[in-house]
């Protein structure tokens, strides 16, 4: 199965997100724009909607209990922290469009470290490593756009603050259907809270 660490903002925070982007998508050409989430509430619940940890691509059936282990051990060593979304970018001359984070940023930082080390631990085959840039990813365009006016209306953008206090392992269900804009489907398959927390 297809699964990466994420760390889930609390429904209340996703409910402000989607306030935002309903704004963003009133802008003029977000209709060239694929959107991660469906106005007002993401397709398949806040999960939706994420900071990415680590990435671990497809996994074997047989390392997810080696996997969920070590990323319980991962959290379990990281102390709850405090974050909120805050402000925007783009990614690759406009193809990705982005809110980001604000808080304690180093905390999430060595978390994302830690998930990855999780990860090659536990014997999956990852990618290599570069250094963390928390964002949550809102649009995304196969030519890239000019996303300037929604980068700006985004700096404006800040949701309240929430205590960070697990770690999701999500499973990433791509699309099959065949329909041009079609979204992935997560699902959280298990969830690690951090030290105290737990």
């Amino acid at each position: 199965m297809r699964l990466f660490a994420a760390v889930v903002p609390p429904e209340d925070v996703i409910r402000e997100l989607a306030v935002e982007v309903e704004e963003l998508r009133r802008l003029p050409g977000a209709d060239a724009l694929r959107w991660t989430g469906v106005p007002g509430w993401p397709r398949g619940g806040a999960a939706d909607w994420h900071f990415t940890l680590a990435f671990y691509g497809e996994v074997d059936d047989d390392l997810v209990p080696e996997l969920t282990a070590r990323l319980e051990r991962a959290a379990s060593r990281s102390e709850p922290f405090e974050l909120a979304l805050c402000g925007g970018g783009r990614f690759g001359h406009g193809r990705t469009l982005w809110t980001g984070a604000d808080g304690d940023l180093h905390p999430l930082s060595l978390l994302a470290d830690r998930t990855e080390a999780a990860g090659r631990r536990a014997g999956v085959v990852m990618g290599e490593h570069r250094r963390y840039k928390a964002h949550l990813t809102l649009a995304r365009s196969r030519t890239g756009a000019d996303v300037r006016p929604y980068v700006e209306t985004l700096g404006r953008f800040r949701s309240r603050t929430w205590t960070v206090d697990e770690v999701a392992l999500v499973r990433s269900n791509l699309p099959r259907s065949g329909v041009p804009g079609e979204q992935p489907r997560y699902e959280v398959v298990a969830r690690c809270p951090l030290g105290a927390a737990g």
